[in-house]
């Protein structure tokens, strides 16, 4: 009977969790940095969902948000340009950023949860922005090459300052600064 409680507990988690990545998900392309780049939270919920209950849940969590993306105003824009690349390397990057997290998290937790936590948090916004930005060179390198031709920068300046830009670095440091509070989340529900 434990079991089954836990597992309910655990589903009850995930379900709060994934309606929670799809709203921050949806709202985060509504608030802007700079021209392309979207505020994004979405990665809070997807760090805490792996910690919490597993890698397969932070590749769920992940998905949820690529899939949610597509709601978006951002979602016009790249679409626009190449559909099938933008359905790829959305989803790609949402789920691998999930898994990835909860892949550390469960390795490392072993050791020291709070480390565990902070890696996870660190490693969930850098495989979501290189695998975002290994899909710019697969599929949107003629408007990357454009763009930079016009601005008079290289490719790679021009990726890493007009694509990627400030929502990274944004994702990194809200995700470093609520680790800590991802961790009490995380020693709250393991005293119950």
């Amino acid at each position: 009977m434990a079991t089954k409680n836990a597992d309910t507990k655990k589903l009850a988690l995930l379900a709060l969790l994934t309606a929670l990545t799809a709203v921050l998900s949806i709202l985060g392309g509504f608030i802007k940095i700079g021209s392309l780049a979207s505020i994004s939270l979405t990665l809070i919920p997807i760090v805490l969902g792996s910690a919490l209950c597993g890698t397969g849940a932070g590749a769920w969590l992940g998905g949820v948000s690529g899939a949610a993306f597509f709601l978006t105003p951002d979602a016009a824009f790249w679409t626009g340009i190449n559909l099938a690349g933008t359905v790829i390397t959305v989803m790609i990057k949402g789920i691998a950023a999930g898994a990835a997290a909860g892949a550390v998290y469960k390795l490392l937790s072993r050791f020291n949860k709070y480390a565990a936590v902070l890696v996870s948090a660190i490693v969930c916004p850098v495989v979501n922005t290189g695998i975002f930005i290994a899909g710019c060179f697969v599929f949107f390198m003629d408007v990357v090459n454009s763009g930079a031709a016009a601005e008079k920068m290289s490719t790679w300046g021009y990726l890493l300052i007009f694509f990627v830009g400030l929502n990274f670095v944004f994702e990194l440091l809200v995700n470093v600064v609520l680790s800590p509070v991802i961790l009490r989340l995380i020693n709250i529900k393991n005293r119950k």
